[in-house]
């Protein structure tokens, strides 16, 4: 049986990249697993995995940032969405942060090895917005929606909005934060949805943010 290769799961998901950025995948992916070996960063430890779940998730955050946007990956584990990012589009200016120190130095040495001008930062998201801002703060893989809303609710001026990757139970998530009051104020928009490879679940794309930036208030709150 032929090894599989990242291009050939590329192609099986009909996926087009610049040869530039195939390659340089290929290298972050290698350089996760190795780490990956000594660190638990990822249970995506074959091509198929990394492509229909790292790479779509990163992929699907990618389709809705803006040129130039300063971008803070949340709790960024191995580097997704962060580090793809960086590769896919380079007109953004990315950071990452985990609070696990071994994380933030495996990442840390895996974004030196791939040559990538992306800072990496040990600690919370919230420390950071104490002195940093951004346009964009992307969330894989965290939090629930609450805990999110609770921990960055004072810090809305420090950011422009949330982009938070969910599973099918984003509705409840969704019914528990306006419970609590947590969406006062908010607009959430369902960005969008695809297919979780494997099963009948999907992922959902919100954006969370402060209505008077981004429209029409949560209706309920």
């Amino acid at each position: 049986m032929t090894p599989d290769t990242l291009a050939a799961a590329l192609a099986r998901h009909a996926i087009d990249l610049p040869e530039g950025q195939v390659a340089m995948l290929d290298r972050y992916i290698r350089l996760l697993w190795q780490w990956n070996e000594k660190l638990n960063l990822t249970r995506h430890t074959d091509y198929e995995k990394f492509t229909t779940r790292d790479l779509a998730d990163s992929l699907a955050f990618a389709r809705f940032l803006h040129a130039g946007e300063r971008v803070l990956d949340v709790g960024t584990g191995g580097g997704v969405p962060g580090v793809v990012l960086a590769i896919v589009r380079d007109d953004l200016k990315v950071e990452l942060c985990e609070s696990v120190g071994k994380r933030a130095r495996a990442v840390a040495d895996i974004v030196a090895g791939l040559g990538l001008p992306v800072p990496v930062h040990h600690g919370r998201a919230e420390g950071l917005l104490g002195t940093r801002g951004y346009d964009s703060l992307v969330v894989r893989a965290v939090a629930r929606l609450r805990k999110l809303l609770e921990w960055f609710a004072p810090h809305w001026d420090r950011f422009g909005r949330l982009l938070i990757l969910k599973g099918p139970g984003w509705i409840e998530e969704r019914a528990e934060a306006r419970h609590l009051g947590l969406l006062h104020g908010l607009a959430l928009r369902k960005l969008t949805s695809y297919p979780l490879p494997g099963t009948e679940s999907e992922s959902v794309l919100l954006q969370v943010g402060p209505a008077d930036r981004l429209g029409k208030p949560e209706s309920g709150t």
